[in-house]
């Protein structure tokens, strides 16, 4: 094998394993992202859960709030077991 083929060897090499971490690195960033979404959305929930933890353990019926620019419904830490009737129509089902 010349130099040359040597080299032009290595460089295909170099080229694949370039490939293989860029896509790898993609594959970070991207789980980096959800991550960061998701740490955003517990904070969120833990103040929530902070304000709502003043009000007392019963703190009444369930809310909507957002969370990550979405409404959701909140439904308060209840002691006992309750029934869906107490639930707004849609999120009874």
């Amino acid at each position: 094998m010349s130099s040359l083929e040597k080299i032009a060897a290595r460089r295909a090499e170099l080229d694949r394993l370039a490939e293989t971490l860029a896509k790898q690195l993609a594959e970070v960033d991207a789980e980096r992202e959800e991550l960061a979404v998701a740490e955003r959305v517990l904070r969120r929930l833990y103040e929530q859960e902070a304000e709502s933890a003043t009000a007392g353990p019963d703190a009444g019926p369930p809310q909507r709030v957002q969370v990550a620019g979405r409404s959701v419904l909140k439904v308060p830490h209840c002691r006992e077991a309750p029934d869906a009737s107490w639930l707004p129509g849609d999120d009874q089902r």
